[in-house]
């Protein structure tokens, strides 16, 4: 097989007669059909960028909030954690009526949604101001992730599922890198207001753009299915409930949220750990960080081809990839941390940080291999809701609370220990997983 997704057209006969002429464009252009597939999930991609440099821009300019609103840490990671707690609430519920009322049209509201709030966030005049603005940022960004990966896997063959999912959800990680680098810059030539302007600005062009080019239609043509689906066969879906009696998703669940517990703090915290602990300027320190996020974000994209590459012949294999991910990790930081400043403290911080998030990839990729299509943005929505609930949200704001009694070092200390409750919960998945695909198989046959 190609690197391209590819599927197999039903008959032009057999197609509704309105339908007939669209059908056979697609048909009849093969060379289309592998181009948009690609133009979809890099208009996905792009998307995602946005959302978290909106969402991480905010950590570039730490330093200068602190000073000019004489805030606390604790003060400070509530502005990071409120965006990724209403991820966690919503994310859920908002999958859940994204798969019922159109992805294509959810994507684009949310996109606007969180690009205004940036707006807010940039004319706010104190803390309580910036805390609103961020509260509806999260309420934007809530389930762009979750739909946003649905959209992608749709149109691609599941063998491509895990570089695929590690390459999307590593967008987090690259738009963090771009709105850490490109906010602290902005802040300290411009201001600190400017730098969420232009976050805005760029997400209100791109949302544009999407919509434009992504729509319900095109990606109904270019669908890849589970399995072989005839034009007049009905729709089948499952309830929603599947989602939550399946032993090895809840697995999935809990690897991913407690995996990004340290990503999070990583992401949140490395400006200030630079411009603290090695005494670097604002915009020297958001550059520094910003090569470490970056780190993390190739380290999803890697790890993913990885996994795909290993577990070729025994998908089972994708478990222990994470597994292996997290200890590396685990190890990396918990000793790198704990060195004096000087390269030998940065190798092990940047190994540590390319591994944190490996097994994101991997973990997306089961969930979605466990679950039903019907409610596979609801599956995935319920992931980014472990991942922002128990890391995204809980990290930075529990380091920022240790911040204040044991200082930011110690408390970063600490963060890698999320890793052990990660590897025992996927031990436990690879070990109860061939028993999940048995009931996903039945839930699929009742429903059909």
């Amino acid at each position: 097989m190609g690197l391209f997704p590819t599927q197999t057209a039903p008959p032009v006969e057999s197609i509704e007669p309105a339908h007939a002429e669209q059908a056979v464009a697609a048909i009849g252009d093969p060379h289309r059909r592998r181009i948009y597939p690609w133009l979809v999930a890099a208009l996905a991609f792009a998307l995602l960028l946005s959302d978290y440099m909106s969402r991480q821009v905010l950590s570039a300019v730490f330093p200068m909030l602190k000073a000019d609103w004489a805030l606390s840490d604790s003060q400070l990671a509530s502005l990071t954690s409120v965006v990724a707690l209403m991820v966690g609430l919503l994310t859920f519920p908002l999958s859940v009526l994204a798969d019922r009322w159109g992805r294509v049209r959810s994507l684009v509201i949310m996109a606007v949604a969180w690009s205004i709030a940036t707006l807010g966030c940039a004319i706010a005049s104190n803390y309580e101001q910036m805390l609103a603005a961020r509260f509806f940022v999260g309420i934007g960004e809530a389930a762009y992730g979750s739909v946003g990966i649905a959209v992608v896997l749709s149109v691609f063959s599941p063998r491509l599922h895990s570089s695929l999912s590690g390459a999307f959800m590593a967008g987090g990680s690259f738009g963090s890198v771009v709105g850490v680098a490109l906010g602290g810059v902005i802040a300290a030539n411009l201001g600190w207001r400017w730098s969420f302007t232009a976050m805005a600005v760029l997400g209100l062009i791109l949302a544009a753009l999407f919509r434009a080019v992504v729509t319900e239609s095109r990606l109904a043509r270019y669908a890849i299915h589970d399995e072989p689906v005839a034009p007049s066969a009905p729709v089948i879906r499952v309830s929603v409930s599947t989602l939550f009696t399946n032993t090895a998703v809840w697995c999935a669940y809990l690897a991913g949220g407690f995996q990004m517990f340290t990503t999070a703090v990583l992401l949140s915290w490395t400006p200030s750990f630079f411009n603290r602990c090695y005494g670097m300027t604002l915009d020297k320190a958001a550059g520094v960080a910003a090569m470490f996020v970056l780190l993390v974000a190739t380290g999803m994209v890697v790890c993913g081809m990885i996994t795909d590459r290993v577990s070729r012949a025994d998908p089972a294999h994708k478990w222990m990839t994470g597994v292996v991910f997290c200890a590396i990790s685990l190890i990396a930081l918990g000793i790198g941390f704990r060195l004096g400043t000087g390269a030998p403290q940065l190798i092990l911080l940047g190994i540590g940080a390319f591994f944190s998030a490996g097994c994101s990839g991997p973990i997306a990729a089961m969930v979605a291999s466990l679950t039903h299509e019907s409610v596979r943005s609801s599956a995935l929505g319920t992931l980014t809701m472990a991942n922002n609930l128990l890391g995204l949200a809980l990290g930075p704001f529990v380091i920022g609370i240790l911040a204040d009694r044991l200082g930011l070092l110690e408390s970063l200390q600490l963060a890698p220990l999320s890793y052990i409750v990660a590897i025992v919960a996927l031990l436990v998945g690879k070990r109860v997983y061939p028993a999940g695909l048995r009931k996903l198989a039945a839930q699929s046959t009742a429903s059909a």
